[in-house]
């Protein structure tokens, strides 16, 4: 709509990417743009095209459009949310509903028909290539929405650029372009334009027509081993589409590659599945023969070709670089390249595992990093617990909460089953014991007594003792986030190393750990009349982690049938579905006793001065939130914060009546809540390949309860195991989570990448700090005794070097120039505003933004909200 970008007399409507470049952000966007730097990089990126901002323009005032949608914008209420998304909607529906400029759609339909034509061709050869194939079949494309400047995209398309994949046909393509244009329309994007006092004239965008590639085979390629033990290459591949890997149903191989070429290692896995688009566009998985779920995914060529490419664009952005590739035939394209964000706070070199020499007898999954030896200990069955002595590598099919004291003794644990979100995994990464997972033969190859060394970093099993015990240190938090990090703490004996996170508050701690280190089923105390002993259980073992933290939210007992069967008193009935079946809150409020003892160990914390909140497991419905809080009535225990975990889609569905009946804190339970929605037992290998936490529909359910809460002023934070994946992370932080609980060998990590991602949410906009530096000023005459000023100081130190708000480095050789009084006079109020603004105003237009969004969702969301009752 705007009339600023100037009239010319012929509008390029379509760009092709070579001519385009890393500053053609105002005609192609962001996303135009940067794909146009890798191409004229001379690296293979799919072939595309750009629709561009003045194509959109044009179409907005050519159909005629500018006056009915600046009509309908005049008719807003934008506080009457049901009005905004009624107009909003309508808007949407004239743009996608106009008929396109002829003159437009030809263009952009003349470039489409030549996204498969051979570079280089001038229009003469193209048309030639036209007329000897006039029925090739049109290709599968991506439409990208691309907003053309950095501040007006994150006020106004903050995660509203649509995208549509596997659109194909003249009639679809244009259909989707005209989509993208209307998504500048959504409710959230004009409220949000308007609360920042951007004209909707100025809003604009372009989109990004890119060829969709049918990979024969993709993968990642890290430029620099992400570890950062050393400055390897890694590749991981499969056959088929890259969401075989970002999925994680498909285990990658796995090749290491230095900067020389030389291929170091490569692990070829068992690749049962592909997935692959068929002829209507759709994604599906295709069972692979055995002979080819065994091979080697690249051949050498690929690989040298692909070490290539990362070392050239590790090169240009001077960062190591996380690359997404796809091969089809013998063409490889790179669809996306991201700095590698974790540097800053990698595991210290003290605990590079160095090079291991010996035999290697067995591979699995480094399920937790470290190394250590010990005599193998094979448990069968619980009653093979009491065979672990401390330092044996403990050795089973899967772990399970009844062996968590057993697992302490452990100097490593193997298993035969699981991945990285199993029980094995999860706990032993909460321990620092290194463990492996998925080996299949642990238990059967694998001789009782024997001594191995566990490489749980490069998930190998050595042969005899081969190396030293290292077990991963805890590197401290040492960045701050307005995301709150959190860690998690489920034992008194993880506390001590919890605690050099340097994080003053515990996300979640479970309480059946220190359950199970009593020897005693909850159900003992209570047949035994012997509940103040069990309150004494809970008060000791949570009083010895919260001697190390601020506060702290622990979860009531959640204890299933089928876990602690050793420990004595527990019920031994059998139930057919344990997950699905007497535990959780719901077993608590059948046993109030129970429940009223574990409540009255916090409430004896809380009176030392520690702030506790308690988490309900497995809720339901608001009719057991109601009778919990009439449980912390009776007590008095009134300092009591109320939260519940988001574990059951139940949960999810109600979430607006818990926030009414009154909660303080949600934390998502992802573990069990993918598991629910997918109908999905991650224990099962059969089906263990489809677990996936960002599943659409599992992030649909997260977006929903943090929009809700943020409504109510409830707390929303995440502690199952998908918190310390990083596209989760980004995906959360996205959508405003408060706080975020982890592990504590990843807090580190987890916390520099948060920083990283709210960095870049507010770069470029007016949120983003300014600094201010002045031109400095050449006198002739100089004062040697007198030391140059400097901004960051009012107080002039004589010992002091010159400093800048920059923190540039000196250069010796240059003299600091002198200013007049009346100079410093003027440059000091400039800074004392530049400094108010930077600290006050920008935090408060922060604050204000994330509220305005909030509030303009209330309405606009709520046919979403409705469509998943």
């Amino acid at each position: 709509m705007s009339e600023k970008r100037g009239e010319s007399p012929k509008i390029d409507f379509v760009k092709w990417f070579s001519e385009l470049n890393k500053n053609s952000g105002n005609i192609a966007g962001g996303k135009g743009a940067n794909l146009a730097e890798i191409y004229n990089l001379k690296v293979a990126v799919p072939p595309g095209f750009v629709v561009t901002a003045q194509a959109y323009d044009y179409f907005i005032k050519k159909s005629g459009l500018s006056t009915e949608i600046k009509n309908l914008l005049d008719k807003i209420n934008y506080e009457d949310t049901q009005k905004l998304n009624e107009i909003t909607t309508q808007i949407r529906k004239i743009i996608t509903q106009s008929q396109m400029p002829k003159e437009m759609e030809e263009e952009i339909l003349e470039a489409y028909s030549h996204l498969d034509a051979p570079e280089g061709l001038n229009a003469m050869q193209q048309s030639a290539l036209d007329i000897l194939n006039p029925s090739s079949d049109p290709p599968f494309v991506a439409v990208r929405s691309s907003a053309t400047t950095e501040d007006l995209a994150e006020a106004s398309f903050a995660g509203q650029q649509d995208t549509y994949l596997n659109i194909k046909g003249t009639r679809d393509l244009i259909l989707h372009v005209k989509k993208c244009f209307a998504s500048l329309f959504t409710a959230r994007a004009t409220y949000y334009r308007n609360k920042q006092g951007f004209t909707h004239e100025e809003a604009s965008l372009a989109v990004v027509v890119q060829k969709m590639i049918d990979s024969d085979k993709s993968g990642v390629i890290f430029s620099k081993d992400p570890s950062f033990k050393n400055e390897n290459v890694i590749i991981e591949a499969v056959y088929g589409l890259g969401e075989g890997i970002v999925s994680g149903k498909i285990t990658p191989d796995k090749t290491v590659i230095s900067k020389e070429f030389e291929i170091l290692d490569q692990q070829v896995s068992e690749k049962k599945i592909a997935i692959t688009r068929d002829s209507g566009g759709n994604q599906t998985e295709v069972r692979l023969s055995e002979q080819r779920s065994k091979s080697q995914v690249l051949k050498n060529h690929e690989i040298h070709k692909l070490v290539e490419i990362a070392q050239k664009l590790e090169s240009h952005y001077q960062k190591p670089q996380d690359i997404e590739f796809a091969i089809e035939g013998e063409g490889i394209y790179i669809v996306q390249t991201r700095p590698i964000t974790t540097i800053a706070n990698r595991v210290k070199k003290s605990e590079d595992t160095g090079e291991i020499k010996g035999e290697i007898i067995l591979e699995g999954l480094g399920a937790s990093p470290g190394v250590a030896s010990g005599k193998i200990k094979i448990i069968n069955n619980l009653e093979d617990l009491h065979k672990m002595e401390q330092g044996d590598v403990l050795v089973t099919k899967m772990t399970n909460p009844d062996m968590v004291v057993s697992m302490q003794k452990a100097a490593a644990i193997v298993t035969d089953e699981g991945g990285l979100t199993a029980h094995a995994a999860i706990v032993s990464r909460e321990m620092g014991i290194p463990a492996i997972v998925g080996t299949q033969e642990a238990t059967t190859k694998l001789k009782e007594g024997e001594i191995i060394t566990v490489d749980g970093s490069n998930g190998k099993i050595y042969q005899g003792k081969t190396a030293e015990t290292k077990q991963k240190e805890i590197a401290p938090v040492n960045v701050q986030t307005k995301t709150e990090i959190k860690v998690t703490v489920d034992l008194p004996s993880f506390a001590e190393r919890a605690a050099r996170t340097n994080l003053k508050k515990v996300g979640l701690t479970r309480i059946e750990g220190i359950i199970a280190e009593s020897g005693k089923h909850p159900n003992y105390f209570l047949k035994q009349n012997k509940i103040k002993d069990y309150e004494e259980v809970i008060f000791k073992g949570i009083k010895q982690i919260a001697n190390y933290f601020e506060e702290m939210w622990i979860r009531t007992s959640d204890i299933r049938s089928d876990e602690f069967q050793n420990l004595e008193g527990a019920p031994q009935e059998k139930e057919a579905n344990p997950m699905l079946g007497y535990h959780g809150i719901r077993y608590s409020l059948k046993n109030p006793e129970i429940l009223k003892a574990e409540l009255n160990a916090l409430k004896r914390i809380s009176e030392t001065g520690k702030k506790i909140g308690i988490l309900m497991p497995q809720l339901i419905s608001v009719n057991e939130l109601k009778k919990v809080k009439e449980h912390v009535k009776e007590i008095g225990f009134e300092k009591l914060k109320i939260g519940i975990m988001i574990e059951t889609p139940a949960a999810v569905q109600i979430i607006k009546a818990l926030c009414d009946e009154g909660i303080d804190f949600i934390s998502f339970g992802t573990n069990d809540l993918t598991q629910y929605m997918l109908a999905i037992d991650r224990g099962n290998e059969d089906v263990q390949y489809l677990y996936d936490e960002m599943h659409p529909s599992v992030l649909y359910q997260l977006e929903y309860v943090i929009r809700v809460c943020k409504r109510n002023n409830v707390k929303t934070s995440i502690c199952g195991q998908a918190g310390s994946k990083k596209e989760m992370v980004k995906y959360l932080v996205e959508r405003g989570i408060d706080s975020i609980s982890v592990n504590a060998d990843v807090a580190s990590d987890i916390a520099q990448y948060v920083s990283e991602l709210e960095h870049e949410k507010i770069k470029g906009t007016d949120n983003e700090p300014r600094k201010y530096n002045p031109e400095q000023k050449s006198h002739q005459e100089e004062k040697p005794q007198e030391e140059p000023s400097s901004l960051n100081h009012q107080e002039e130190k004589p010992q002091e070097e010159p400093s800048s708000l920059n923190h540039e480095e000196e250069k010796p050789q240059e003299e600091p120039s002198k200013e007049t009084e009346q100079e410093k006079k003027e440059r000091e109020e400039l800074q004392e505003k530049v400094d108010h603004e930077t600290k006050e105003e920008s935090e408060k237009r922060i604050e204000e933004d994330i509220h305005a969004i909030e509030e303009e969702k209330k309405e606009v969301e709520k046919e979403e909200s409705l469509n998943i009752l």
